[in-house]
C-alpha cells in the first residue's frame, strides 16, 4: 500500500497543497472535506466528505489507511476539528502539522473580541446597519439582536438567525471596489468579521469608507502542535516527514 497523507481540508490553502503533492511518488494524497458546504471546490487527489465521528474514530482510520503525516490545513475558525485531529494524531503516533494563514493586524477603530456572542453584545454600541461575514453557522450569536445585517454565505442560512436580515449568496473573491458598493448600497456602518486572514477586500473596503470593523479572534492553535503559515512550508514538511517514514508493504 502507498503511504498515505491526510490534509484535514476546505481551504484555498488546503486546495494548493494537494494540488501540489499529488504527483508525488509513492504517496497518496486524501483531502477530507467537512461537508458544511452544499458544493465545495474540490481539491486534486482523493476527497472524502463528511465527519470522522470524534477524535477516536479519526485514529482508528489513520491506522486503518496507513496515513504517516496529517495536515490540519482547515478554517482557522475550526476549533473542534483541529482538536479532534490533535488528539487523534497522539493517539495513532501520526505526525501532524497544522497550516493556517497570517491572522490580520488590529488596526486603529477597530473592536477585537474573543467570541461571537462577545461580538453580539458589542454590536449595540458600534452600529445599527451590520455587514455579518461570520459564516452562516454564527448567526445564532445574533438571533437576538435588533440590529439590521447584511449576511453573505455560499448556502442559504438555516434558523436560528437574526429577525432583521438580508441575505446574499455569494461565492468570493471580492474586489474591494465591489466590497465598498456593497457598503455604501446597504448604509453599512459597522463590519463584523472573524479573523480569517488572508486577502479581504472587505477590510480595505471598510477602511476606506470609514466602517469600524468588529473582529472575532481566531482560537489558538491546540499546544505542542507546530504550524507554519504557508503552503510551501507545508509542503516542506510533509515532504521530509515521508521521506523519514518507512515504505508501506
Amino acid at each position: 500500500m502507498d503511504r498515505s497523507v491526510l490534509v484535514l481540508g476546505g481551504t484555498a490553502e488546503a486546495r494548493r497543497l494537494a494540488a501540489g503533492l499529488v504527483e508525488e511518488s509513492g504517496v497518496r494524497i486524501v483531502s477530507s472535506l467537512a461537508g458544511r458546504v452544499r458544493e465545495p471546490l474540490l481539491p486534486p487527489g482523493e476527497v472524502r466528505v463528511g465527519g470522522f465521528g470524534g477524535a477516536g474514530a479519526l485514529a482508528a482510520w489513520l491506522r486503518e489507511r496507513g496515513v504517516v503525516a496529517v495536515v490540519d490545513a482547515t478554517h482557522p475558525f475550526a476549533a473542534r476539528m483541529s482538536a479532534n485531529a490533535a488528539a487523534a494524531t497522539a493517539a495513532a503516533g501520526v505526525p501532524l502539522l497544522v497550516l493556517r494563514r497570517p491572522g490580520w493586524t488590529p488596526e486603529p477603530g477597530w473592536t477585537v473580541v474573543d467570541s461571537l456572542d462577545a461580538a453580539a453584545a458589542a454590536l449595540p454600541a458600534l452600529g445599527e446597519r451590520a455587514f455579518l461575514t461570520t459564516g452562516r453557522g454564527g448567526l445564532a450569536a445574533f438571533a437576538a439582536s435588533d440590529r439590521w445585517f447584511l449576511v453573505r454565505s455560499i448556502d442559504a442560512p438555516e434558523p436560528p438567525a437574526p429577525r432583521r436580515m438580508q441575505v446574499l449568496l455569494a461565492r468570493g473573491p471580492f474586489t474591494v471596489e465591489d466590497e465598498r458598493d456593497l457598503l455604501r448600497t446597504h448604509a453599512i456602518d459597522v463590519l463584523v468579521t472573524k479573523d480569517s486572514g488572508g486577502p479581504a477586500g472587505k477590510l480595505e473596503a471598510a477602511r476606506a469608507e470609514g466602517v469600524p470593523v468588529l473582529l472575532v479572534a481566531r482560537p489558538p492553535v491546540p499546544p505542542g502542535v507546530e504550524m507554519v503559515d504557508t503552503v510551501a512550508g507545508a509542503t516542506g514538511w510533509v515532504r521530509d516527514t515521508v521521506a523519514g517514514c518507512a515504505p508501506s508493504t
